[in-house]
């Protein structure tokens, strides 16, 4: 995955930012609308396609397009930093390969520690009774 070309093919679209800003947020755009086709990418593979499609899926629009916002700051440009920022993470946290489980045995002494510790807590409790007075 070259990144500098995967870059290239985000589309970009500046709106109004919401919030407070006064006078100033009427007159200037800088919130920043990132959109990328992931089907139609050139520069991701048709397995890497695959994995992004399903690992996103609830975040792609119905036509499979993943739009990500960025209105943190008042300037344009580090908005736009912000949401390549975001959408890079997005997409190498997607095709990372999650780590297969392997399944372990308890160590014989920690068995041992453990009925231990519940005979000790057995004892215990046991001291908590009513006294028999009938023996």
């Amino acid at each position: 995955m070259n990144i500098p070309e995967l870059i290239k093919e985000l589309h970009f679209k500046a709106t109004r930012s919401s919030g407070a800003g006064g006078q100033h947020v009427n007159k200037v755009s800088s919130k920043i609308e990132l959109s990328f086709d992931i089907l139609n990418s050139k520069e991701l593979s048709e397995n890497q396609k695959e994995i992004l499609y399903t690992k996103l899926a609830s975040r792609l629009t119905k036509e499979q397009i993943l739009i990500l916002f960025s209105d943190e700051t008042r300037s344009q440009h580090r908005n736009k930093e912000l949401a390549i920022k975001r959408f890079l993470y997005i997409i190498k946290e997607g095709l990372k390969k999650p780590k297969i489980r392997r399944a372990t045995k308890p160590s014989r002494n920690s068995v041992l520690r453990k009925h231990e510790n519940k005979k000790r807590q057995a004892f215990k409790k046991s001291l908590r009774k009513k006294p028999d007075l009938e023996s």
